[in-house]
């Protein structure tokens, strides 16, 4: 599997049979993107983690459990819990066994469902893991690793939202401003986890 740095490397599959993506994608396939925050789902009430790129065009919201949303949240907050909450003991793992996450990787959307890809340097050897989004960019925060989004993806993205019919608004192109407004009209509490 090639990444975005153009690198082959052996990759394992925790769902045997689930491809990201038939072919290797190129760097040009992808988006460097971050985390631009953690919001909650007006209706639902689900944590949605908002990935965006360097010059604020692009906008990707990923539903996520609570777990993970506490997890990312703890970490761009800086907060340092009392005992290490699982993404913290896997960097401490990696670390451990001199292994390095070099970056993620948002590669496919299949179902409405996002599949991720954890790059990691062991040695001189690279590993491909397959992972939840959410558990990639928990990791990826920790490390200081780049986030790297599919084009596809924010293609896909943005058609299934247009297509929804319950959907007010297409998320995926918002802009700063829009999103001010979107926010102003929630309440303060829709932005607190409780553990």
């Amino acid at each position: 599997m090639t990444g975005p740095s153009g690198r082959c490397g052996r990759r394992i599959d925790v769902f045997p049979g689930v491809e990201h993506n038939a072919r290797p994608m190129a760097r040009e396939d992808f988006i460097l993107m971050s985390v631009g925050g953690l919001t909650l789902d007006p209706v639902t009430k689900t944590p949605i983690v908002i990935l965006r790129d360097p010059e604020n065009k692009l906008n990707l919201p990923i539903w996520i459990g609570l777990l993970e949303a506490t997890s990312m949240a703890t970490e761009l907050e800086g907060i340092k819990m009392a005992r290490p909450m699982t993404h913290d003991l896997l960097r401490t793992v990696l670390d451990e066994m001199g292994a390095v996450c070099e970056w993620v990787e948002v590669t496919a959307l299949k179902d409405n469902t996002y599949f991720a890809l954890i790059y990691l340097r062991v040695a001189d050897r690279q590993i491909t893991i397959d992972a939840r989004p959410s558990d990639a960019i928990s990791l990826a925060l920790r490390t200081k690793s780049p986030i790297y989004v599919a084009k596809a993806v924010l293609e896909a993205s943005s058609v299934l939202q247009q297509m929804d019919e319950g959907s007010e608004q297409d998320l995926s192109n918002v802009s700063r401003d829009k999103w001010a407004e979107i926010l102003e009209k929630m309440a303060p509490e829709d932005f607190k986890y409780k553990m």
